[in-house]
């Protein structure tokens, strides 16, 4: 009986550090990607596709699909904008969108239509990022939500 209460008591440890450590994946495989990396088109599981061009201008098609899409006030007029890394600000501690840094690891999305701004988190490596656009980076996007860098579409920009 003993040993079973203990294993019992180390199963549900391991759940609880699982739990408690997923909101802390998101900074631990945070990735810093410069923006010759970040331009290039994007796409999702689930059809959304979004392409960064290098003046920070993007387009996006069906970006209502995204959970994150729910938080604009016209989700489907959400199809192009100005993009920029969030970056620290000489004049206070917090980061802002400026389209001067050239490397991060989140991106701002300010849509031309409603203003509407979401952040975009960068995971993974240079060589293969993913990007979550997502309001709050411990709770991410369902699976079919992260966008992956299409590497032909990249490379041709």
């Amino acid at each position: 009986m003993g040993r079973q209460l203990w294993c019992s008591i180390a199963v549900v440890g391991a759940v609880v550090a699982l739990t408690v450590s997923c909101g802390w994946a998101a900074a631990i495989h945070a990735a810093e990607i410069s923006a010759d990396q970040v331009e290039g088109r994007w796409t999702s599981e689930g059809g959304t596709t979004l392409t960064l061009q290098e003046d920070h201008t993007f387009t996006a098609q069906h970006f209502d699909r995204l959970p994150v899409a729910s938080d604009c006030t016209d989700p489907s007029a959400l199809s192009s904008g100005r993009w920029a890394f969030y970056a620290p600000t000489e004049s206070s501690q917090f980061n802002a969108a400026d389209e001067s840094a050239t490397r991060g690891t989140v991106v701002s999305l300010s849509f031309s239509a409603g203003g509407c701004e979401v952040g975009a988190y960068l995971f993974g490596d240079e060589d293969d990022p993913v990007m979550c656009p997502t309001g709050d980076p411990d709770v991410g996007c369902p699976s079919d939500g992260y966008l992956e860098r299409n590497q032909a579409a990249a490379s041709a920009s």
